[in-house]
């Protein structure tokens, strides 16, 4: 997209999304700039307005007018998500490698139909770029398994992606090096953050901003977004410096990172099953909230909606092929941070080509285990309109009588 000067039971209460920030999460906790400090969210605070306001105006329908391509989403199986479990994954807590790989294995030929090396052509060539985009929340509790993305680095590899051509990411560097994503696991593939961000910074441990900051008072990360490629909302963001920090920039633009617009040319989505408050953070939170800078200002009037409009853009609906939600250990309540007294084996992996088909599955199944669990769930509407709205966009399959829900 061009830019253009100007647009025309004890948790999980209440009609808002509890919400603690991805990017600032931490084992030891939340990082502020401040809009935590209060103890409340944004979107709680919203709640008790009188009267919430119009929904903001943003640039979905440059997204609809691009022509698009046979592995735009919904992708190769519209609606079919596959299952896959084995108790002995993560046995005594530890992930079994084997055990994995071939959940891994077993999943992506159920998807298909055929055996996991004849999968790969239907998604990729030899000379493709291909990008894991992984979870690092959490690290070593919900984030995304290292032994799942080694069964899928081997996977590429075997069917001739050269390594220096897998490009494991996410949005904030620092967490990739926190959760185990290292060059010295995966020996020849690139490990890449779209941003840095100075922790110390963000959590008012330090008055020096020089790790981040420019003199000229831009983020040392500009260079890494496509200010041709963007994602825009008629909302402004904070113009204090903890938020750029975090952000990279403020106003009305939220850039895509130009490993999706310029590098990449397929990818795979890994994220975990959890829930944020009432609703779920997997495989279109994951992309929607990780694939664009400037992304805090868009939590309060049009939270879930980012999760239809981000994938509707051509770096993510051309790109997207293949989403894998890590369920080996999962959490209920507390997310999209993590919360150890929440979190639960499940043993579990779900294949998809549609993200929002996969999370819609995925939502309901969340929803029965809070409710077991004896959390007080509210299920109004609006925590699943979004799978409505992807379907009318012809993103997805937001119909659960239309989805195929197959287990290996």
């Amino acid at each position: 997209m061009k830019r253009m000067a100007t647009h025309r039971g004890y948790r999980s209460l209440g009609t808002a999304f509890p919400f603690k920030r991805r990017e600032f999460v931490k084992l030891g906790g939340a990082a502020g700039v401040g809009l935590l400090a209060s103890g409340r969210s944004l979107l709680a605070a919203q709640a008790q307005q009188a009267t919430l306001p119009p929904r903001p105006k943003t640039n979905i329908d440059e997204a609809l007018k691009v022509p698009r391509t046979k592995y735009s989403l919904p992708g190769l199986f519209p609606g079919k998500v596959a299952e896959v479990r084995d108790e002995k994954a993560m046995a005594d807590n530890v992930p079994n490698r084997d055990v994995i790989k071939a959940m891994f294995e077993s999943g992506l030929q159920a998807l298909t139909g055929k055996t996991v090396d004849a999968s790969f052509p239907l998604l990729f060539t030899a000379s493709d770029v291909v990008g894991i985009k992984v979870n690092p929340v959490g690290p070593g509790l919900i984030s995304t398994r290292l032994e799942l993305v080694d069964a899928v680095v081997d996977w590429l590899a075997r069917n001739g992606i050269p390594r220096k051509n897998i490009v494991i990411w996410d949005r904030f560097d620092y967490m990739l090096i926190d959760a185990g994503f290292t060059k010295e696991r995966y020996p020849g593939c690139r490990i890449e953050g779209l941003q840095t961000m100075d922790e110390a910074a963000a959590e008012g441990k330090t008055q020096d901003n020089s790790r981040w900051l420019r003199p000229d008072g831009t983020h040392v990360s500009t260079g890494n977004f496509d200010l041709d490629a963007y994602y825009w909302a008629d909302v402004e963001g904070p113009k204090d410096l903890a938020y750029l920090n975090q952000h990279v920039y403020n106003g009305k633009y939220s850039y895509f990172g130009k490993l999706l617009t310029q590098d990449l040319t397929k990818f795979i989505n890994i994220p975990v099953f959890k829930n944020t408050g009432n609703a779920i953070s997997m495989a279109t939170k994951n992309i929607g909230y990780g694939a664009v800078c400037n992304t805090n200002r868009l939590h309060a009037p049009l939270f879930l909606d980012v999760c239809v409009e981000v994938p509707a853009f051509p770096a993510v609906r051309d790109k997207m092929v293949l989403n894998i939600t890590d369920g080996l250990r999962a959490q209920y309540d507390g997310g999209p941070g993590p919360e150890a007294k929440f979190t639960y084996l499940y043993n579990t992996l779900f294949f998809a080509t549609d993200p929002f088909a996969l999370d819609l599955v995925c939502h309901n199944i969340l929803v029965e285990k809070r409710k077991s669990m004896g959390v007080r769930v509210n299920e109004h509407p609006k925590y699943t309109e979004y799978f409505r709205y992807a379907q009318k966009l012809g993103l997805g399959i937001g119909d659960p009588a239309v989805i195929q829900h197959v287990r290996a």
